[in-house]
């Protein structure tokens, strides 16, 4: 269900008008969780199970967290890191890894099965969520949730689940302490924000597409001021299309009362490759900076263990 469908508009129009029904904020949270049960279950219901799994998991293993010490809260948020990582692992590069090792045991004539599995969408997102999550009770930074509820909207929030922006429990969860829902203001300004972005998404990179992928399937039928052309229209239409989705995403939780982070800054005026990333995708810059190139020592270790410490972030930030 993309943003710019029509089962989309139908969908987002009853979850307007269920908003605006609903008066309590503890009416507001489960119709939220439902719309986004729907949503992810649109492309393929079979998912819910992964995604309900993360919210249950990932919300009592915050508690536990909390409450332990010492080795035991280390072991816990060990423990919280290897399911997850291991669950994205498996639904992105299952296939790869054994389509490579098939290929080293050629010679020996032997063969494992091939499992392929679809991939769910935004595992990437929510993953990150959830871990980040814990990692912030682990270090002090946020108390759990008390109600799995509340818990269980910061993973089903539908608006992010595409394609970002990655969010944090330390930014949502002050958001559903008041009385949040659909305001004249706030559907004004996402309204505009949502328009903004489906414009930057349709209008210029889905007209530049064609263009582009023409041009990089067969480069030889081609001159070089048309690649070279190809090569600008590329990297309009790829800031285009993610950062339109982005808008489109801020402007869908604006209109339901959240604030979301900004996730893009002009990053084609960045002055170096330092700058370019601290405005490009910049949940996922700052999640891999905070929670793994920190977590791995950052620059506090020397030069040398400054670029091997990037080098890792970087590594498995392209992954």
């Amino acid at each position: 269900m993309l943003f710019v469908s029509l089962p989309f508009a139908l969908f987002f129009a009853v979850v307007v008008a269920g908003m605006c029904l609903q008066r309590k904020t503890e009416h507001k949270i489960p119709f939220l969780i439902l719309s986004g049960a729907f949503f992810y279950g649109y492309w393929n219901w079979h998912f819910l199970l992964l995604i309900g799994f993360t919210s249950v998991f990932d919300f009592y293993m915050g508690i536990r967290i909390a409450a332990a010490t010492g080795r035991i809260k280390r072991w816990l948020l060990f423990v919280d890191v290897v399911v997850n990582l291991g669950i994205l692992l498996t639904f992105k590069y299952l296939l790869l890894f054994l389509a490579t090792l098939n290929l080293a045991l050629q010679p020996f004539g032997v063969q494992v099965p091939v499992i392929v599995l679809p991939l769910p969408i935004g595992i990437s997102f929510f993953v990150f969520e959830a871990m980040s999550y814990c990692i912030d009770i682990y270090r002090g930074r946020i108390k759990p949730y008390v109600h799995w509820r509340q818990f269980a909207l910061f993973i089903f929030f539908f608006p992010r689940m595409i394609a970002g922006p990655i969010i944090r429990a330390a930014d949502f969860l002050p958001q559903l302490q008041r009385n949040f829902g659909i305001t004249a203001e706030g559907f004004h300004a996402g309204a505009q924000r949502f328009l903004f972005g489906m414009t930057k998404k349709v209008v210029v990179a889905d007209r530049l597409a064609p263009f582009v992928d023409a041009v990089f399937a067969h480069p030889a039928r081609y001159s070089c001021f048309s690649i070279w052309q190809a090569v600008v229209a590329y990297a309009i239409q790829i800031f285009c299309d993610f950062s339109g989705y982005s808008d489109m995403a801020l402007g869908l939780a604006r209109i339901l009362g959240f604030t979301l982070p900004e996730n893009f800054n002009l990053p084609y005026v960045a002055r170096n490759l330092t700058e370019f990333w601290r405005r490009w995708h910049i949940s996922l810059s700052s999640w891999l900076r905070d929670y793994l190139y920190i977590s791995l020592g950052g620059s506090r270790h020397g030069e040398m263990r400054t670029y091997i410490n990037l080098l890792i972030t970087m590594t498995l930030g392209g992954l």
